[in-house]
């Protein structure tokens, strides 16, 4: 072989132009991207332009393809990117790889990061004592920290967030632009002598105490049995000693929050941080991962045989809500504290979560006794999300901090972008366009004026953030709504959804799957086509083209919406439309029951969640409810599993519907002689059994297999598990949500999947 074929050739160079989007926004990934070419010996730039990262780099083909690959399969943890170009270009002559200033130029492939818990590297610096940020209780780099609730502007700059008002000092500008450290352009940085400081009021005593010694002055009090109102990233807590009754009793009398359940706070503790929950509680293994993900949402979880907590934080129920500190401040209280502490949203009930000093101090006065605030703004409110297995999958109640604005594809494209209002109850606002939906973390009920305001600013911020104005409103048919109300006096054109298609529509949008679907649509009430309270349907068809095609035998509610807090009116109207009677009806004036034989105040409904509300009041003799499906609650507690089948005759109405009959199962509900759990997991069962019976009649006339579930009733996991097993034995594909929850926080996502679908074209 010749000196020819020995020599080694110098390998070509060229250029490449790649735009990325996805998760690339507020996760260190342009300062992963500078270490990578680097790594690569590669030249060029790197730029953030409001959605989408820009990289020209050239060099070595090799290096070019592996630089590209690495981009992907080695990408920071919180990143999620997606390769949307790789285009070839010219080599380039450059003085080594740099970050590039961001553009302003608009583009639709914006992510708004969510926020994040505190990483282990930041935890291990926080407890150094070696560390400039030793105990400081606002630590952060790259990989985690406050994202979307202090963000002003994009791009995702220091100088468009809340931060902009805390200039860095020498030590945290050198970290801030150098490519090495893990806080280079971490736009959140601070360190003690140029971020946010701590200030406590002891409003009982009237002392104010500033700086390190807050934390400490917190926590007397909160070892006093005090309650302290306590912000942190999304907003305030109200936090007292969750073994302690008389604190827990003290937290409930001033809020006017006497049974629904309380989330905890637990330390962080042991190698998978579970330690202390364990105490506690048993999370089998999908809820531990849960836990110490990085969204760190309040799970609900099995108490232990011996919980010590105390007994008035979950009442009557077998399961706690848990979860473990996410932010600096959480993580030095729980320590210092070194115990669970409730931590329950600092709001007026159901409003959105309360989240500056002056406004919490004013408004919380009298239910906190002391306040822990910092002065680093909340640009936003962000309530914490909650999850619970139902399926063998954990599934969300609520989206919040950490896991929303949430980001999902349409199976349709929009002509021009819209925002859906959602509806009343469980607020949640969706902007859309192209393929693309943003919905918004948890607002609240929509019933008070802060409540409207919060909707009004998340309603505009989204659409500031992502660059996107929307041209049409989505709302609810159902004209009593606020939200129906706001969109028809914005000057823009106004589609209406019927409240029980959005649910469907929502459910069908995220499986993403073609063909025909049958949708059982259960909760508690949602105006229907026809003018009634629909609640417990069954919809066939696909998204813009639903019909009705299964449903509850109607009845009438003594007193309207009072039915929703006083159980005992749904359970009289099933007696009295049985004409039966019932000797321990709270009527004793007959009052209710003379206005529902003269039809006054009395609509119509087919509501499921009504009929798991009279069932409560006929077992438990749960007769009033002091928060929304309080008797349900108590009910699913009740059950352990499967229970005696009552068949519910089922047939056809003279429309066509098939409806089932609810009266036999009055007989098994008001039988003294059973024990309540017989008699829950026997309503459990035959409601379960009667859906299925619903879904093989329309089978058996409609060629359809696909099943989704949604409604708030379907949070109920001894009656879900329930119809999903029974239903795939009967060989039916069942889809549950799993990205958004099944109640009406999800109608938002639905309108925007119903309009699309009308509209829009796949």
């Amino acid at each position: 072989m010749g000196d020819s074929a020995l020599r080694v050739l110098p390998e070509s160079t060229a250029g490449l132009r790649i735009v990325l989007s996805g998760h690339v926004q507020g996760v260190g990934f342009r300062p992963f991207v500078y270490r990578l070419a680097t790594q690569h010996g590669l030249r060029g730039s790197v730029r953030n332009q409001l959605g989408q990262v820009e990289i020209l780099v050239s060099g070595t083909s090799y290096a070019l393809r592996e630089f590209e690959l690495d981009l992907v399969r080695n990408a920071p943890p919180l990143a999620k990117p997606r390769v949307d170009m790789s285009q070839a270009i010219d080599a380039f002559q450059a003085d080594g790889f740099e970050i590039a200033s961001s553009s302003a130029a608009a583009d639709a492939r914006i992510f708004v990061p969510p926020d994040y818990f505190m990483c282990d590297e930041c935890r291990e610096e926080l407890h150094d004592p070696a560390d400039r940020r030793f105990r400081y209780p606002f630590i952060n780099c790259t990989q985690c920290g406050p994202r979307y609730t202090l963000i002003e502007a994009l791009p995702y700059d220091r100088p468009n967030t809340s931060m902009a008002d805390f200039p860095l000092c020498p030590e945290c500008k050198s970290e801030y632009v150098s490519a090495d450290d893990r806080r280079f352009h971490a736009e959140p940085v601070a360190c003690p002598s140029c971020g946010p400081q701590l200030s406590f009021v002891d409003g009982r005593r009237d002392t104010t105490v500033a700086g390190d010694s807050a934390l400490s002055a917190a926590l007397a009090r909160l070892r006093s049995g005090a309650v302290v109102a306590v912000k942190g990233i999304g907003g305030y807590h109200l936090m007292c000693d969750a073994c302690d009754v008389a604190a827990v009793t003290l937290l409930r009398q001033r809020k006017f929050r006497p049974d629904k359940p309380l989330a905890v706070m637990f330390p962080l503790a042991g190698d998978d941080g579970l330690e202390v929950v364990r105490q506690y509680a048993e999370p089998d293994t999908a809820e531990a991962e849960l836990l110490t993900s990085p969204a760190r949402p309040i799970v609900l979880t099995s108490k232990t045989p011996r919980c010590d907590l105390a007994d008035n934080i979950a009442a009557g129920l077998s399961e706690i809500g848990a979860f473990l500190p996410y932010s600096p401040l959480h993580q030095l209280l729980l320590e210092g504290f070194g115990g669970p502490l409730v931590a329950t949203s600092a709001n007026i009930s159901g409003e959105p979560v309360l989240t500056n000093n002056d406004d919490v101090e004013s408004r919380l006065g009298n239910v906190a006794d002391a306040f822990l605030h910092h002065d680093r703004p909340i640009v936003r409110p962000a309530d914490d999300p909650v999850f619970r297995r139902i399926a063998s999958s954990t599934r969300p109640l609520r989206i919040g901090r950490g896991c929303a604005p949430l980001e999902l594809e349409l199976p349709w494209t929009l002509p021009a972008p819209v925002l859906a209002a959602g509806g009343h109850m469980k607020g949640t606002v969706a902007l859309a366009w192209d393929d693309r939906v943003v919905v918004s973390p948890h607002i609240g009920e929509m019933d008070s004026p802060r409540s409207l305001k919060v909707f009004e600013q998340v309603a505009r911020d989204l659409q500031a953030l992502y660059g996107v104005t929307a041209q049409t409103l989505v709302r609810d048919a159902h004209t009593g709504y606020t939200t129906h109300r706001w969109a028809g006096a914005q000057g823009l054109p106004v589609e209406d959804v019927w409240h029980h298609q959005a649910h469907a529509s929502a459910v069908v949008a995220e499986a993403d799957l073609p063909g025909q679907w049958l949708v059982f649509a259960w909760d508690g009430v949602g105006l229907g086509e026809d003018g009634t309270l629909w609640g417990g349907e069954a919809l066939a068809g696909a998204p813009g083209a639903w019909r009705r095609v299964a449903s509850f035998r109607p009845f009438r509610l003594p007193g309207g919406e009072r039915a929703g807090r006083e159980p005992w009116r749904s359970a009289a109207a099933l007696h009295w439309t049985s004409e039966r009677p019932w000797g321990d009806c709270p009527d004793n004036d007959g009052l209710a029951e003379g206005a529902w034989q003269r039809r006054l105040n009395c609509p119509e409904t087919t509501a499921a969640g009504r009929l798991f509300d009279a069932a409560a009041a006929l077992i438990g003799r749960f007769h009033f409810a002091s928060f929304e499906a309080q008797g349900p609650m108590y009910l699913e507690s009740l059950a352990r599993g499967p229970g005696k089948v009552v068949g519910l005759p089922l047939a056809r109405d003279a429309t066509g519907i098939w409806r089932s009959d609810w009266e036999p199962l009055l007989d098994v509900v008001n039988d003294d002689m059973r024990s309540q759990r017989a008699r829950a997991e026997a309503f459990h069962t035959s409601m379960a059994r009667a859906l299925v019976g619903q879904a093989l009649e329309i089978r058996a006339e409609a060629t359809v297999n696909q099943v989704g579930l949604c409604g708030g009733v379907f949070q109920n996991r001894v009656l879900t598990e329930q119809v999903v097993s029974l239903l795939e034995d009967e060989g039916f594909d069942v889809f549950l949500p799993s990205a958004l929850p099944v109640n009406d926080a999800a109608l938002s996502f639905g309108q925007v999947a119903e309009v699309a679908a009308r509209q829009g074209k796949g």
